[in-house]
């Protein structure tokens, strides 16, 4: 029987007190281990494909599926629990603060407010990867971003701080590490470059792992799915697994689904209504929208610095694990809204 394809999507989620009775009650199964439960599944594949059912009525031969989204994600090497993680653009031309950051100086001040707002985890980037964006070289990438990490690692201030790095490239991945980097955030999940992979398995370093058709130059022309999320989480799965049959443990990959990466607004919109889905590859999520073009779209907002509370929106369907990163450039405003979040869960 082939079952590697086969998923299950959780629906009519719990949440809370109601959560907790519905699962001691046999109604409902534990998403990743809580807050949320969910009472009914959808099963992909073999002949239960597209099938509706209670989750307490889940057939046997699918209980190995079931219990892999009801068990908790591995902290996978980074804080624990629900987090924000920081952007900072140390380039020219990155859509929202292309420029801004271009230099250690101003960087570092962003890092400051960052972490003064409770950010523990920064995402550092010398390359922009908007729709159409071109490629740029290794050497002008590390020349951008590393004056800011040494700087940020000869601070004391810092010690708490996660130092992620937005990179495609095996060089800038190994020279980041060597500098005191501690994540790798790959958005071709470790496909642009041979020796990426083989750079990650030796550090042993977290990496997470985003969606993505083609380069951030063409994948515009990548944007026809079947069903958008079930094909996310299916490609997504063969990435993980490349990543693990090079060396890298299971435990330390985080994905990410690719909001704004190949995907129409219909199918983003699509993909942020069915996150649970991303539970079956049992790794924690990073979820990145932050200003990005299809929340102009929908709010018919073309100033990306204005889509702050779009961000919030279309972030916080991502909560729904309990220790979802979610990447942003408004760090003070995600963190009271996942406050918030937090204080909601409890009631």
């Amino acid at each position: 029987m082939m079952t590697h394809n086969w998923l299950i999507e959780p629906l009519a989620l719990l949440h809370g007190p109601a959560a907790r009775q519905a699962v001691t009650a046999g109604l409902a199964r534990w998403l990743a281990g809580g807050p949320s439960a969910y009472a009914l599944a959808r099963l992909w594949g073999g002949e239960e494909d597209g099938r509706i059912l209670p989750a307490c009525a889940i057939p046997a031969q699918w209980a190995q599926v079931a219990d892999r989204i009801s068990a908790p994600f591995p902290d996978a090497g980074v804080p624990t629990g629900p987090q924000v993680m920081g952007i900072i653009n140390v380039t020219p031309d990155s859509f929202s603060d292309g420029g801004r950051h271009y230099h250690a100086a101003p960087a570092l001040e962003a890092i400051r407010a960052m972490h003064a707002a409770g950010c523990r985890i920064v995402d550092i980037g010398g390359e922009s990867t908007r729709p159409g964006a071109p490629p740029v070289s290794a050497d002008e990438e590390w020349r951008r971003i590393g004056p800011v990490i040494r700087a940020v690692r000869e601070s004391r201030a810092f010690d708490d701080l996660y130092l992620s790095i937005d990179t495609r490239q095996a060089m800038v991945m190994d020279r980041a590490l060597e500098a005191g980097a501690n994540i790798i955030n790959d958005v071709s999940a470790l496909t642009y470059d041979p020796a990426a992979r083989k750079v990650v398995a030796r550090h042993g370093c977290p990496v997470m792992l985003m969606h993505m058709r083609g380069t951030p130059a063409t994948m515009r022309n990548h944007t026809a799915y079947g069903d958008v999320a079930v094909d996310v989480v299916r490609e997504l799965s063969q990435r993980v697994e490349e990543a693990v049959a090079a060396g890298i443990d299971r435990t330390r990959i985080l994905v990410d689904p690719g909001i704004g990466f190949a995907k129409t607004v219909e199918g983003n919109l699509d993909l942020l209504a069915r996150l649970p889905l991303l539970a079956n590859l049992g790794c924690r999520m990073v979820l990145g929208v932050s200003r990005k073009r299809m929340l102009g779209e929908i709010c018919a907002q073309p100033d990306a610095g204005r889509r702050d509370p779009a961000t919030i929106a279309a972030s916080l369907p991502g909560l729904v694990f309990a220790d979802t990163v979610l990447r942003v450039h408004n760090v003070p405003a995600m963190m009271q809204a996942v406050r918030v979040s937090q204080g909601l869960d409890r009631h």
